[in-house]
């Protein structure tokens, strides 16, 4: 089954400690660059955004949602965990860095001397190095090269720039632990309408209205559960709906204004545009959905909040669907 990879990948990304340590910074990174094929030596552009966890002043951890652009054959891009290691060799401003880790894919390939597609899905290996320089206490700049090699896809270096914003400045050593909030979550209930955009993975691109209605409960401060009811729209190949759930994990920032969370699960889905003369039905089928999500509280009870869910089927029907909404708590 091709969602065993998205719940193995999960499950390594829910591995990354839940202890609260408000010393350690937190990151969230913006990249763009070119990658290349490694074997036709094709390139093509490459886009990436990435939150970063300390663990220590030597190790972090990184979550990266990377797009490895439109080569003639393959649209690929997909999540990876790494693990980094570092060292600061001029006083904090510059900061080396060596990572490593899964990478889990999703690969939209050009079937040979066919007008035809199909969607592969599998996990790989990336290898990263990157130096950053601090511009101040919170901004940096940041440039990193990566090598991605995986069994059944293609194998690619890629090199990256970008800028990034430290939420949590480090304590000096000397210093005690900085002071939580402590604030309990009087409202653990969200009910969020969201609107967008679903594009079919397939090299023509076709895309529709997307609707989605959302409910998300807290079960703890870095711990989100979710049920969902979404309508694809009309993609022309499929007119699909169905209901999702996604087990969260997620962060506070601003005291609490800000939420970043990354979530998986399954999705129930139907497709009114299933063929029974091609040996398909009209029965349900469990999808797989992983989605990156931002929240941010405009009054007490009210949050503006912004997706983006990547689907895969076993069907060589995956969809990227791109979501904007109001969400009420309570």
């Amino acid at each position: 089954m091709r969602t065993l990879g998205i719940s193995i990948f999960l499950s390594l990304l829910f591995v990354v400690p839940l202890k609260d340590h408000e010393a350690l910074a937190q990151e969230v990174r913006i990249f763009r660059g070119i990658v290349q094929e490694m074997d036709s030596k094709e390139q093509t552009y490459s886009w990436a955004a990435q939150y970063l966890h300390d663990l220590n002043e030597n190790w972090a951890v990184t979550f990266t949602w990377l797009n490895e652009g439109h080569f003639d054959d393959h649209h690929r891009d997909g999540q990876t965990l790494q693990l980094l290691t570092r060292i600061k060799p001029l006083d904090e401003r510059l900061v080396l860095a060596a990572g490593i880790g899964p990478y889990l894919y999703y690969d939209t390939k050009r079937v040979q001397e066919e007008t035809s597609y199909e969607d592969l899905h599998g996990l790989g290996l990336a290898a990263s190095l990157s130096a950053t320089w601090h511009l101040d206490k919170q901004w940096f700049f940041s440039v990193q090269s990566n090598v991605i090699e995986t069994p059944q896809s293609i194998d690619t270096f890629s090199i990256w720039a970008g800028i990034g914003y430290q939420f949590e400045v480090p304590l000096l050593m000397d210093q005690g632990p900085a002071i939580s909030s402590g604030a309990e979550n009087e409202r653990p209930n969200e009910i969020t309408a969201l609107g967008g955009r679903t594009i079919l993975n397939s090299f023509d691109r076709e895309n529709a209205t997307a609707l989605m209605v959302e409910y998300r409960r807290s079960l703890g401060r870095y711990v989100d559960w979710t049920a969902g009811c979404l309508n694809e729209g009309d993609l022309g190949p499929i007119k699909r709906y169905g209901l999702m759930t996604e087990l969260w994990l997620v962060r506070p920032f601003f005291d609490d204004r800000l939420t970043i969370g990354v979530g998986g699960g399954p999705y129930l889905a139907f497709n009114n545009r299933r063929n029974p003369q091609d040996g398909d039905d009209d029965d349900a089928i469990v999808a797989g959905v992983i989605t990156i999500s931002a929240a941010y509280q405009i009054r007490p009870s009210w949050v503006i909040r912004l997706s983006w869910n990547r689907i895969a089927t076993n069907y060589d029907l995956d969809t990227d669907v791109a979501l904007a909404g109001i969400g009420f708590r309570f």
